[in-house]
């Protein structure tokens, strides 16, 4: 079938945080990303060229809608649609039993507002086999359809966990490092690191609050280069994320 105008209406209604917990929702878009999806669950509903639909060696249900390239173009949240949109449930995953898994690293947002740095954040995740991110609860929905677009494909391999963060953070036990990036923090290539434990990386604009800044016992700089010299203010949150997560792996 084509797209009827209450699939539509539905597909658009999934771009607010509010209409895909209604429907319990959420939008894939691409080729690569759909299929990393698919692999570990199954849509709800397929929008897809016929040429797509081949190339999957895919049959379309009743539910599906087989569409051109103008059809698709007139329902996707890309500038450029990409031969196939998919709608997913919304994975419903429980609190976490343990604030950390023994001998584990972790990833903590505190605040990251930008869809674009939490997508990419996430693929960093998943390239360094960190398997958990744990969200404040004012970062960004990953599965805003902009976040999931930037994830290519990651979001079917990283869990994400919405948690209070002061709270998760109060939870760990003493003796977890809980790293955290500042101007004003020990060189992260002469500090110490270990394989496991909590990265903490902040807000876009004020980086990590006060409140989270408490509960981080290892503080860490990534240094510009050469020392002294007139630079940038700071990083880019998932730029910075990319170069500690590297630096840790590197130690591992």
């Amino acid at each position: 079938m084509a797209i009827s105008k209450n699939l539509a209406k539905l597909v658009r209604s999934l771009e607010t945080k509010k209409g895909r917990k209604k429907e319990g929702l959420f939008v894939a878009e691409g080729p690569k990303v759909v299929a990393d999806l698919m692999a570990v669950n199954s849509p709800v509903r397929l929008i897809a060229t016929a040429e797509w639909f081949a190339s999957a060696g895919l049959s379309p249900s009743e539910q599906d809608a087989v569409v051109t390239d103008d059809e698709l173009r007139k329902v996707s949240f890309l500038q450029h649609p990409q031969q196939v949109m998919a709608l997913f449930p919304l994975p419903s995953l429980p609190a976490p039993r343990s604030p950390l898994p023994e001998n584990s690293l972790a990833v903590a947002l505190d605040g990251v507002q930008d869809p674009g740095n939490l997508g990419t954040i996430i693929r960093i995740a998943d390239w360094f086999g960190i398997d958990t991110l744990y969200c404040s609860h004012d970062t960004v929905d990953a599965y805003n359809p902009k976040v999931v677009q930037a994830t290519m494909g990651s979001l079917a391999r990283v869990h994400i966990l919405y948690v209070d963060l002061l709270e998760w953070l109060a939870a760990l036990p003493t003796d977890v490092p809980v790293y955290g990036t500042f101007l004003d923090g020990i060189n992260l290539y002469e500090q110490e690191l270990t394989s496991c434990g909590v990265i903490v990386m902040g807000n876009e604009g004020n980086g990590i609050s006060s409140e989270v800044a408490r509960h981080i016992n290892r503080r860490l700089l990534i240094p510009n280069f050469p020392p002294g010299r007139e630079t940038a203010d700071s990083l880019n949150v998932a730029i910075a994320t990319a170069i500690t997560c590297a630096e840790f792996r590197r130690r591992a």
